[in-house]
């Protein structure tokens, strides 16, 4: 199940639609040649209509993660299987509540407010301290803003500034 997003309305979607046009799209490694063509219409589809879960679920249904994907240790390359049940939600989730960010930003400071507050938007089972510590506090569209619209995979942890990467469970939502 993913995240649940407070302010996620037709004015939200409005805005998440705009940041997915101005494209650099993350594009992950672990998508196919062909996921990798789909990704940013179904971003589109996703931000204007459907939520993280339909992401996910388009790219399982139509076969858009690879089976396995290569690491190197000590010089030689290694091959692994890619659980892509996971992989697909953890890229879904992340991108989707980046562009939803996004999106909020942009809502904020069209409406006058100059800061968002964190929430945990999906429970998670061993949630750390950090991650905790966030919630319920503010933090500034000017400057997440910019970070979110970076085209690497910057998860909003990187922009709240809350170390160990993704699936954390936290968005934000207007004041």
């Amino acid at each position: 199940m993913g995240i649940n997003y407070q302010n996620l309305d037709d004015t939200t979607r409005k805005y998440m639609a705009e940041e997915v046009a101005l494209a650099g799209h993350y594009i992950s490694p672990r998508l196919t040649p062909q996921g990798e063509i789909a990704w940013p219409g179904l971003m589109e589809q996703s931000a204007k209509l459907y939520n993280d879960d339909w992401l996910a679920q388009q790219l399982l249904r139509q076969g858009f993660l690879r089976d396995e994907e290569s690491y190197t240790r000590k010089g030689k390359t290694y091959f692994r299987r890619i659980n892509q049940a996971s992989a697909a939600q953890q890229l879904s989730e992340g991108e989707f509540n980046r562009y939803y960010v996004r999106g909020l930003c942009v809502r904020a400071k069209m409406e006058g407010k100059a800061a968002l507050v964190v929430y945990r938007g999906k429970e998670v089972s061993q949630p750390r301290p950090e991650s905790e510590a966030k919630i319920g506090s503010s933090v500034a569209v000017d400057r997440m803003l910019p970070i979110l619209r970076q085209n690497d995979f910057v998860a909003i942890e990187d922009a709240l500034g809350v170390p160990g990467g993704p699936n954390s469970g936290l968005t934000c939502k207007l004041p």
